[in-house]
């Protein structure tokens, strides 16, 4: 028998998953205090019914909009707000931008020091020095799986760059994932996200980091993700909402507690430099990947697996998986990189500099730049 080397998980203190539990929302929340802050997307109108019913509860509740990936303004901006409020607890009500917003203001609310003390890569990258404030997550996008992970990110448009703060501390009180929340999600969003999550399950899987808990994990939601997601981009399924919101979930978990690789690695830079979704980035970026990583890969046994998946899924051959999956995400209208505004002349310092991210050290092998620019020129 093969050793099991040994490993570590972390998981959100509870996780409530299924439609109809968003409505147990606004009782767990006010239980947490009587004051919080609700971050939201930029419709205000799509947080109202929390909103109304966690004042109908007796809380006190300070309301924050998030109507773009957040960045270091943003983040300072909301943080004086929430600080000058004097909150028990933060709830945040959207998708992954958001969610990373009210999981910042959780962890920086009660801390003594500034922003600058605990981002990574321009800041001291330490970790928090008091415990965050209760947060609870609910996801209205099938993405990103930021319900169930430790970090952060923050946008730093100075430097073209994006990072994270980071502290295990910082997972969710409580993670409610209801599908429900997901359903009518407009077709560009959810295939962005789509792709984002397909992509968090598949790298953690062909992960040099891969552990028994992430492969079990995120193996059985491959095949059906890509299924459901297919079906998503003909018509509107509530059994496929839920199968993505599944996906996603588990995603955030992998990349919580394993590896992820060049998707991840290459998007995290390219989002600093570029006006483009995450999720559009990973979703371009998934099929090169691939391919790159089946004709590298020292074992590229995990990585063929999943080139069989793509081809069951959406036909054609296994050896020309990732092109297929590639071609299927343009003529669902995802856009090339160049057309989300990564200028060509770019690829050479994208790629260099994603060399030194910690995504790219849980790639099965360590790409060289060239190797990276192909994949760029390939997506765009």
């Amino acid at each position: 028998m093969t050793p099991i080397a040994p490993f570590a998980f972390a998981l959100p203190a509870r996780t409530a998953f299924g439609r109809g539990e968003a409505q147990k929302a606004p009782a767990a929340i006010r239980a947490l205090g009587p004051r919080g802050v609700l971050v939201h997307g930029a419709n205000p109108d799509r947080a109202a019914w929390l909103l109304q019913a966690l004042r109908a509860e007796g809380a006190e509740v300070l309301p924050i909009a998030c109507g773009a990936e957040p960045t270091l303004p943003m983040l300072e901006e909301a943080l004086a707000r929430a600080k000058a409020f004097g909150a028990d607890w933060v709830a945040g009500l959207g998708g992954g931008a958001v969610l990373d917003l009210g999981k910042a203001l959780a962890g920086l609310i009660p801390a003594p020091g500034g922003i600058m003390d605990h981002l990574e890569v321009v800041g001291r990258g330490l970790p928090l020095a008091a415990a965050p404030l209760p947060y609870v997550a609910l996801p209205t996008t099938a993405g990103t799986g930021a319900e169930a992970t430790r970090n952060a990110v923050i946008g730093l448009p100075e430097h073209g760059r994006k990072v994270s703060i980071r502290d295990e501390r910082m997972l969710p009180r409580l993670a409610i994932v209801d599908p429900a929340l997901t359903d009518h999600c407009p077709r560009a969003v959810t295939l962005a996200s789509g792709l984002d999550a397909l992509a968090q399950v598949i790298e953690p899987y062909v992960s040099c980091k891969a552990t028994p808990f992430t492969d079990a994990l995120v193996r059985p939601v491959i095949a059906p993700g890509l299924r459901a997601l297919k079906r998503l981009m003909d018509a509107e399924d509530a059994q496929a909402r839920d199968t993505m919101a599944w996906v996603s979930l588990c995603g955030g978990i992998a990349l919580a507690n394993g590896g992820l690789g060049a998707v991840h690695g290459l998007a995290g830079v390219i989002g600093g430099v570029a006006p483009a979704a995450h999720g559009a980035i990973c979703g371009v970026l998934l099929g090169p990947v691939l391919a790159m990583n089946r004709d590298h890969a020292p074992d590229p046994v995990r990585v063929e697996d999943i080139c069989r998946e793509i081809a069951a899924g959406f036909g054609g051959a296994a050896a020309d998986a990732p092109q297929t999956l590639a071609d299927w995400a343009r003529a669902a209208g995802l856009p090339g990189l160049q057309a989300q505004g990564l200028d060509p002349a770019r690829h050479q310092a994208v790629a260099e500099a994603s060399l030194a991210s910690s995504s790219m050290k849980g790639n099965p092998f360590a790409p060289s730049a060239a190797q990276l620019c192909e994949v760029l020129r390939k997506a765009g």
